[in-house]
């Protein structure tokens, strides 16, 4: 059965592309890995006293419970899915999880404004570059 690969956070944007991928896995007679990514560089940024050890496992309960929230969001919808949670930058996360999870495609969100992490032009570059860097389709829903 195919795989589909979907890196997600919380809030609303990340709840509408949880709504396009399951149904893309409907469509597709798929299933779904939501993947979360803890990345704790951007305290190297502060110089106040905090702890990446404690940032980093806070993060991973946070991450623990928005992937609870996407599988059941996914049950709802009759659409099997399953979690993976990842330490590091998100690209590279997202080429590994890929690999190591065995997905077929990788889905990305299209961007929702000014706040998103990637313009729609960076988000279609990144994409043309993972489908060459590790041969996988992807989708911009």
């Amino acid at each position: 059965m195919k795989k589909i690969l979907c890196a997600t956070r919380g809030g609303e944007a990340s709840q509408r592309m949880q709504d396009a991928v399951i149904s893309l896995a409907k469509e597709e007679g798929a299933t779904i890995l939501f993947l979360y990514v803890v990345d704790v560089e951007f305290l190297r940024l502060t110089a106040r006293g905090v702890r990446p050890d404690v940032m980093t496992t806070e993060m991973e309960h946070m991450g623990e419970f928005l992937l609870a929230m996407a599988c059941e969001r996914a049950t709802a919808q009759g659409v099997v899915a399953e979690t993976c949670l990842r330490h590091g930058p998100l690209i590279e996360a997202l080429e590994s999880a890929a690999r190591d999870e065995g997905a077929d495609a990788i889905a990305f969100g299209r961007p929702a404004g000014p706040d998103s992490s990637f313009s729609l032009a960076d988000l279609e570059a990144l994409t043309a570059q993972l489908e060459e860097d590790i041969g996988i389709t992807t989708y911009i829903l």
